[in-house]
Parts: C-alpha cells; sequence; structure tokens
C-alpha cells in the first residue's frame, strides 16, 4: 500500500478506537480506570498491526511515527488545559485531574514514538516491547483489582496476581503480534523459536513492573524489555 495512505488508514483506525473509548466513558458505560486500561491494552497492537500496510522505505517508520506522536501532542496539550476535552479526560485518567494525562499516558505515547523509530519492523525488538508495554501493564492492574492476592513485600500497591498479570499479558500478547509477523513473512524464523525468549522478557519486564515506582513504570518496563530483546533476537 503506498504510505501515505497507510498512514491515513492508520490514524482513522487508532483515533476512531480512542474516540470510541472515550464516547464509552463519557456516557458512563465504561469507569474511567478501566476505560484508561483498555485503551493502555488495545491502542498498542492495532497501531503495530497497521505497520503492516506500510512499505520498506526509509521515510515509512517517520510516517507512521507520525501517528503516536500527533496523538502524544494532544495528551499533552489536554493535560495542560490547553485543549479541552472532558471524554479524553474521563477516559484516561482516574480521578478526573488532566494533569494525571502528563504521567502515564503520556509517557506511553513516547514510547511509541521512540520505539517505531528506532526498530520498526525490521526487528522483532520494538514489537514485543510495545507488546509488553500493552499487554503487561494494562491487563495487571484489571486483574490485580479483581482478583483477591497477598501484596508484594517490596511493593505494598501491587499484587502477586498482578504480577501474573504482567507477566501472561505481556507474553501472550507479544506472542500474538508475533505469530503475525511470521505469518505474513516478515520475519523468517519459526514462530515456535520465538516463544522461550519472549518468557525470559516477559519475567523482566514482570520483575521490573513490580518496583514501587510510582508512574514510571510505561518506561522503565518498556526500556528493559527493549533492552532484553535487543539482547536476545
Amino acid at each position: 500500500m503506498n504510505n501515505y495512505i497507510a498512514l491515513a488508514v492508520t490514524f482513522v483506525l487508532a483515533l476512531s478506537f480512542l474516540r470510541l473509548m472515550d464516547f464509552i466513558a463519557h456516557r458512563g458505560w465504561m469507569d474511567s480506570r478501566t476505560s484508561r486500561k483498555v485503551i493502555h491494552i488495545g491502542t498498542g497492537p492495532l497501531f503495530v498491526l497497521c505497520w503492516l500496510m506500510f512499505d520498506n522505505a526509509p521515510e515509512a517508520r517517520w510516517l507512521a511515527a507520525l501517528v503516536p506522536l500527533s496523538i502524544t501532542v494532544q495528551f499533552a496539550l489536554i493535560g495542560l488545559g490547553v485543549i479541552k476535552d472532558e471524554a479524553s479526560v474521563k477516559a484516561m485518567s482516574r480521578t478526573g485531574d488532566p494533569k494525571e494525562i502528563l504521567r502515564g499516558p503520556l509517557f506511553y505515547g513516547i514510547m511509541f514514538v521512540a520505539l517505531t523509530l528506532l526498530f520498526w519492523k525490521d526487528s522483532p525488538v520494538g514489537i514485543v516491547a510495545l507488546m509488553m508495554l500493552c499487554g503487561g501493564d494494562g491487563i495487571a492492574d484489571m486483574i490485580g483489582r479483581n482478583v483477591k492476592s497477598p501484596k508484594l513485600s517490596w511493593s505494598e500497591k501491587k499484587s502477586i496476581a498482578g504480577s501474573i498479570g504482567v507477566f501472561a499479558g505481556g507474553w501472550i500478547l507479544s506472542a500474538l503480534v508475533m505469530f503475525v509477523y511470521v505469518q505474513a513473512g516478515i520475519f523468517a524464523a519459526p514462530f515456535s523459536t520465538y516463544l522461550l525468549p519472549l518468557m525470559w522478557i516477559a519475567l523482566g519486564t514482570t520483575i521490573v513492573e513490580s518496583l514501587p515506582f510510582k508512574d514510571v513504570d510505561n518506561i522503565t518496563a518498556t526500556v528493559v524489555a527493549a533492552v532484553m530483546g535487543w539482547l536476545m533476537f
């Protein structure tokens, strides 16, 4: 597909998903914390799968990166109060404070821009790191809130169930997207060769995510996943 058409399609799909979640949260059909995590989990795979529409031209990664960059800039403007968007604030903040968007959601977007430009679809490293970010951190919160389990001794706000969610969610989502890329012929190695490295990367991501650092795990866990992926792939 022409790269500019691919860019347009990616923009439409990403924005449609975000606006749909904003609408659902604004109408009260889903609480803000859940909608925030659904956005966290769903936006990434949608964007990374859209990479398959782009060709291998040098400018392709830069065009694709415009999508998370523009959305991240929008997040920043909403968080700073430059843009008033109650639906987005309700969907992406825990308490309704726009400034919350300047932490987790903003860091999430920055990671997407950086890893798109650094690794693109030439390497599984960026893909896996982003899926660990989406599946691991996103699913962890949903499981941790709904499954009763002991808290971690070194991180009182995080639980064993949540950590299991990080591991399982990151591993499964990474495996699913890598399977699509292998089937599409982007990576020549058999899919089975990725399963063990993905397990170790998911474990490393889980350990880092369990640390008691507030609001920065979107950066720390993703960077660790990328470094481990770079060493293993």
